[in-house]
């Protein structure tokens, strides 16, 4: 199934093919690799973009690691690079980046965090500020695992319901929430119009995102899994949540796959090749108008730049297993043997035949 002709390229030169993006999200299961397919895809981009910038919203930042160089909330220019940037985003709000006086960090972080969900929404809205201030053709986000994406997705709602419940509270409470701004020593300037003006601000800076990540021409999703049945239904289940979201998916990177590069002996690896064709199958059916990109799975981890960048070959074209290159190779000196023979023997024949004529 997987060499039928009618599948789409097996590579990610689509999202390098078109200019238009500017958002590219990589997300799936905890564990799979994304923050080295995040990575890679970095590179890739940068080759034809002017700027790129690649940014990490997991808790458990990995980019550091990935590319063996400290990173922080601003970004910071990859060693080795002159248009590729990466910083890495603390997805909970400090009070250092709310601003104002000690009585309003306070009231502020307490009022956020009675709202489920808005304190990451809010720093999120946040970096989506600095990062629409900044001038990067093309950014990248190496979500966390599909639960914390899914909900990174569904932050324009949130900013939404969590103003909604303020706005609500400041109908009901409006003179005791006046008391109160008071009673902290906090001005006009720091009250609650200026907490509820802040939403606000978020909700339509986030909104404005919202608009340009429904569109398929700026925004993609990659989702990158294992050959394996929870990711293989995680997977599915995130390309469920993107349709429902109206974002555009169409590249899937399945990873660590083991590939018969030559006689296997170990009956583990036979086995976990057995198991992890079914599932590849599984795969080649639900998404055959995806584009699939297989990559092998290695002996060693693929960290620094001279790995990555190595690495990404595979992305470009297809992995080929040592055997099937060796029976490629084979079979062309065989094509070849057999077109030099069919040539001698038209000579051959052609002068027989000419012999024949003159008798």
């Amino acid at each position: 199934m997987a060499d039928n002709l009618d599948l789409p390229e097996a590579t990610v030169q689509n999202i390098l093919d078109q200019e238009s993006l500017k958002w590219v999200f990589v997300g799936g299961k905890g564990g799979v690799g994304k923050t080295t397919c995040s990575s890679i895809l970095s590179i890739l981009l940068a080759r034809v973009r002017l700027s790129v910038l690649i940014i990490s919203t997991d808790p458990a930042h990995n980019l550091s690691d990935a590319f063996q160089q400290r990173f922080t909330k601003t970004p910071t220019l990859v060693n080795g690079f002159s248009n590729l940037y990466a910083m890495e985003v603390d997805p909970n709000v400090e009070n250092d980046d709310v601003g104002g006086p000690e009585g309003m960090d306070s009231l502020f972080s307490d009022l956020a965090n009675a709202i489920p969900g808005i304190d990451e929404a809010m720093s999120f809205a946040e970096m989506l500020k600095l990062v629409q201030t900044m001038d990067y053709s093309c950014i990248i986000f190496d979500t966390a695992p599909t639960g914390h994406t899914l909900r990174l997705l569904q932050f324009p709602a949130t900013l939404e319901k969590g103003l909604a419940k303020m706005m609500s509270l400041k109908s009901k409470f409006g003179g005791l929430l006046s008391q109160m701004t008071r009673l902290f020593g906090i001005d006009d300037e720091f009250g609650e119009d200026a907490i509820l003006g802040r939403l606000e601000g978020m909700k339509e800076v986030i909104e404005e995102v919202n608009k340009q990540f429904k569109d398929p021409d700026l925004t993609t999703f990659v989702c990158v899994c294992i050959p394996e049945f929870l990711s293989l239904y995680e997977t599915e289940r995130l390309v469920q949540e993107l349709t429902k979201f109206e974002i555009d998916t169409h590249n899937i990177i399945i990873n660590q796959v083991i590939f018969d590069d030559e006689d296997v002996e170990s009956k583990l690896l036979k086995a976990r090749m057995r198991m992890q064709q079914k599932y590849l199958d599984q795969f080649y059916m639900l998404y055959d108008d995806f584009h699939i990109t297989k990559l092998p799975l290695l002996p060693e981890e693929v960290t620094g730049v001279e790995a990555l960048k190595s690495f990404s070959d595979h992305f470009l074209s297809p992995y080929q297993p040592a055997n099937t290159r060796g029976a490629v190779e084979e079979l062309e000196q065989r094509v070849s043997r057999l077109k030099q023979q069919l040539s001698d023997a038209e000579e051959e024949l052609e002068k027989l035949l000419k012999g024949k004529q003159k008798v």
